[in-house]
């Protein structure tokens, strides 16, 4: 029977989770304690506060929910999101198709806007689509496409669905902590994320945080929200003064988080962001020494998830699974229309380093050689 000390460690480099920092593995160490001892209370303000810092933003209604970053975009969609309500999806990879999936079943009636995969959604096709087949509730959109590594602009798409009376719901899990993300400067009314990319804790939770007018949008739904346990007029109850039991909350993992957000903050947020960019430009200028190329459009490129092409007649998965087995370097393979032709490389958070990037290198030019 395998044991969980009998796991290597690797180097994390793939669409996440990242390498997490050992003060944030020392924090789940410590002891557990009740969900609703004042010493926990304490904790889970903090981890407000600091959200509010790494999110730039000053709404009340901003916490960690108990889930991954899917789950994170699920809170967002089913608590604005009520039958028949209209929504607006742009859709330019595979987390753009998800974020549909998940309106539809939360009973929206959809319409999409699409960009080539590797591409970003222009203002001016939301434009379009409102005009054409508005007016829309919500518009959603997923910041850093972790499927084609394209950062879609939020600004000018911002401006439009506001001015269309339209609320504006953004996936930031792959870019929160690693690239510019300003919830109020942008206007963003519903954002989410997760622990594991950027921010560099464990799987397990996802912040998200929602604007004074979808706050009042939740509070005056007709209907109950889909998912009970994704309820934030229940679940704000607990994070909020009144700390009603809702649900038990994950004790250690909400420790990672608090020790992680401390780290990212002692970085501080620009010099976090350089370091991601600077590396990323690093990774791109060794790549192209060996012939590698990017899949986003060149004035569109994430800094912290690389899609790049694999060479013609390699076989991409073998290259992975040496990288893994001979290198202890993990990579992610393509999705979607990128399968079986590309290669995904994480530098996020704590694998967003010189010594990932040349080690990847060295390992990668060996390979292929």
């Amino acid at each position: 029977m395998a044991t969980v000390q009998d796991i290597r460690p690797r180097l994390l480099m793939g669409p996440g989770p990242s390498d997490v920092h050992p003060r944030v593995l020392a924090a789940m160490a410590h002891p557990c304690v009740g969900h609703l001892d004042g010493q926990f209370l304490a904790i889970l303000n903090d981890i407000r506060a600091m959200l509010q810092q790494v999110f730039i933003t000053g709404n009340p209604l901003t916490l960690a929910v108990s889930g991954t970053g899917s789950a994170g975009m699920e809170t967002c969609v089913v608590n604005l999101i009520e039958p028949g309500d209209r929504m607006l999806v742009c859709i330019a990879g595979v987390f753009g198709q998800r974020m549909k999936d998940v309106a539809e079943r939360a009973g929206a009636r959809v319409a999409t806007v699409e960009a080539p995969w590797g591409q970003v959604v222009a203002a001016g096709q939301v434009e379009q689509a409102i005009r054409r087949d508005g007016p829309f509730k919500v518009v959603g959109i997923v910041h850093a496409e972790t499927s084609t590594g394209a950062a879609q602009p939020i600004e000018p798409i911002s401006r439009v669905v506001h001015e269309a009376g339209s609320l504006l719901l953004v996936d930031t899990v792959t870019s929160l902590g690693g690239m510019a993300v300003d919830v109020d400067g942008w206007g963003i009314d519903a954002c989410c994320s997760g622990t594991q990319k950027c921010l560099s804790c464990p799987p397990g939770l996802a912040p998200v945080t929602f604007s004074p007018p979808a706050e009042q949008v939740i509070a005056s739904r007709r209907t109950k929200v889909q998912s009970w346990y994704l309820d934030m007029n229940m679940v704000r109850q607990y994070w909020g003064s009144e700390r009603l039991y809702h649900h038990t909350a994950p004790i250690s993992m909400c420790y990672a988080l608090h020790e992680a957000l401390r780290i990212v903050l002692e970085e501080g947020l620009q010099a976090r962001w350089a370091r991601h960019a600077r590396v990323h430009e690093r990774l791109k200028t060794a790549l192209a020494d060996l012939g590698i190329t990017y899949l986003a459009d060149p004035e569109h490129q994430l800094p912290m998830l690389n899609a790049v092409r694999a060479p013609a007649g390699i076989d991409e998965a073998a290259v992975r699974r040496r990288l893994l087995d001979e290198h202890d370097i993990e990579i992610g393979g393509g999705l979607g229309a990128f399968k079986g032709k590309a290669w995904r490389i994480g530098l996020m958070g704590e694998s967003a380093t010189d010594r990932h990037v040349d080690a990847l290198i060295a390992a990668m030019g060996a390979i292929l050689a």
